[in-house]
C-alpha cells in the first residue's frame, strides 16, 4: 500500500451510498481522510469549509447541476478534481476538461485503478507547486509572468487552469524546440497518460484559444506533426514551420 502525507484529504460526490462507502475504505486505508457529500450544493460548501486535496465528482446529481458544481468548485481553488461519470460521451469528457476538471473516469472503476489515479493527480499537483523555474516571455502582446502566475494578452488578463500552465512551462522551458507528445504528456499529467495524446491536443487547442490572436493560424503554440508542439513565440520560423 502507498501512504499519503496525513494532511492530504479527499472529498467525495456522489449520490451512491454504496459507492461512497467504497471509497472511503480504500482512501483511508492509503491515509487520506476522507469528506463524503451526496448533496451539490453541499458539496460547494463542503469544500469551502475543509480544503480538500483532490475532489472525486459524479456530475449526475438529481439536485444540482454537476457540470455547475464543477465549474464553482474550480473557481473557488486548484484542487485537481476527477469526474466520476457513467457517460463515456466524447461531448461529455471534453466538457468536464473545459471546466476545469483534470481527469475524467467512466463509470465502473475498479478501486485500485482509481486509488492510482488519484495518486497521479496529487502526484502532478505537488510538481506543479514545487517546480522552481518559472520563465517570462513578453513580446509586448504577449506577457507570461509564471513566476506570479500572471498572463496577460493586449493587457488583459487570461486565466489558465493548473494543467494549461505545466502545459506552457514545458513549451517555454523548451522555446524554439520540438516538445515531443509523450514528454508533454508525463509534464502536464505524470507517467500514467505517455501515450494519451487526445488530451494533449484537447489542451493545446485550449491554449490557442486563450493566447493566439487567430487559434487556426497560431503564431506562438505550433506543430511539428505526428512528433510534438514548441513554442515559436517571436514569430520567426521554427522547425519544419507548420503552424497547424
Amino acid at each position: 500500500m502507498e501512504s499519503v502525507e496525513t494532511s492530504q484529504k479527499a472529498l467525495i460526490v456522489d449520490e451512491d451510498p454504496g459507492l461512497l462507502a467504497l471509497l472511503r475504505f480504500g482512501l483511508e486505508q492509503d491515509g487520506f481522510t476522507v469528506v463524503t457529500v451526496q448533496d451539490g450544493r453541499e458539496a460547494v460548501r463542503t469544500s469551502y469549509d475543509s480544503h480538500p486535496d483532490v475532489i472525486i465528482l459524479d456530475v449526475a446529481l438529481e439536485d444540482a447541476d454537476g457540470w455547475d458544481v464543477c465549474r464553482r468548485l474550480r473557481s473557488m481553488s486548484d484542487v485537481p478534481i476527477i469526474v466520476l461519470s457513467s457517460s463515456g460521451d466524447e461531448h461529455d469528457v471534453i466538457r468536464a476538461l473545459s471546466l476545469g476538471a483534470d481527469e475524467y473516469l467512466t463509470k465502473p472503476r475498479g478501486l485500485e485503478e482509481l486509488k492510482a489515479r488519484v495518486r497521479a493527480v496529487l502526484r502532478r499537483a505537488k510538481i506543479s507547486r514545487m517546480e522552481a523555474w518559472r520563465p517570462i516571455y513578453d513580446d509586448g502582446t504577449l506577457r507570461i509572468d509564471l513566476v506570479n502566475a500572471a498572463v496577460t494578452r493586449h493587457g488583459e488578463v487570461i486565466h489558465l487552469t493548473p494543467t494549461e500552465s505545466r502545459l506552457l512551462t514545458s513549451l517555454l522551458s523548451r522555446r524554439g524546440e520540438v516538445v515531443p507528445h509523450r514528454e508533454l504528456l508525463i509534464n502536464a499529467w505524470g507517467p500514467e497518460y505517455a501515450e494519451a495524446v487526445d488530451y494533449l491536443s484537447v489542451y493545446i487547442r485550449y491554449l490557442r484559444e486563450k493566447l493566439e490572436e487567430d487559434p487556426s493560424n497560431p503564431q506562438y503554440i505550433r506543430t511539428r506533426w505526428g512528433i510534438g508542439y514548441y513554442f515559436a513565440g517571436d514569430g520567426s520560423p521554427g522547425p519544419d514551420d507548420m503552424r497547424g
